[in-house]
């Protein structure tokens, strides 16, 4: 019998052992260098679970292509360029079985806009950094300290791109994505996601399940 797979990227902490979880953070190389890794490992926010794998998506996964069942992603895609956007749902769509289901989760770019132009009627003379520090599209300050600035190069926190339904719809559909719909926590038909999502992840965020 053959067994399926089912593969995330950009993982983080969240990495359940029924999957292969790959992440492309500086950080877990860093973790996974002998002697080194130990030493910074310490210093920075994020500690890896020792089942994570490194793997960039934009780069390609070390995995077969259309080999997966199931494909996830949460909060990744807005820290990617436009371009490396559009590759990593190109890679996204080559690993994926016919059928197989793919499911990603980003920050809502128009509700954070619908909040801003309301606190602008509300006169709210802060209206503009808070989009700014809620949406993490600007640099407040510059790093300080070796913690600091380890953090900011190896982090990876800040957003370059965000989406809305109607682009992010293109965009999956312009790779060949079919079944594209909106999706809320765990209503998918393959239980198997139900091990990798986080509720929290969906708040003032959008996500949609596509099929290849």
């Amino acid at each position: 019998m053959q067994t399926q797979l089912y593969v995330q990227y950009g993982c983080g902490v969240d990495a359940p052992l029924e999957w292969i979880n790959f992440d492309a953070s500086p950080t877990l190389i860093i973790q996974k260098t002998p002697i080194i890794g130990k030493i910074v490992k310490n210093m920075m926010k994020t500690k890896f679970p020792t089942n994570v794998r490194y793997g960039n998506i934009i780069k390609t996964l070390p995995i077969k292509n259309s080999s997966c069942d199931g494909l996830y992603c949460s909060h990744v895609l807005e820290h990617l360029t436009l371009d490396d956007f559009r590759i990593a749902l190109q890679n996204s769509y080559r690993i994926l079985k016919v059928g197989g289901i793919f499911r990603c989760v980003v920050p809502d770019l128009e509700s954070a806009m619908r909040n801003y132009i309301e606190s602008i009627e509300s006169k709210n003379n802060s209206a503009s950094i808070d989009f700014l520090r809620n949406t993490l599209l600007g640099l407040e300050n510059r790093p300080k300290g070796l913690k600091a600035v380890l953090s900011f190069l190896f982090g990876n926190s800040r957003h370059l791109w965000m989406w809305d339904k109607q682009s992010l719809v293109k965009e999956l559909a312009n790779v060949g994505f079919v079944n594209i719909r909106s999706c809320e926590f765990n209503d998918c038909e393959d239980r198997m996601f139900n091990l990798v999502e986080n509720k929290n992840r969906f708040i003032n965020s959008i996500a949609f399940e596509c099929k290849k």
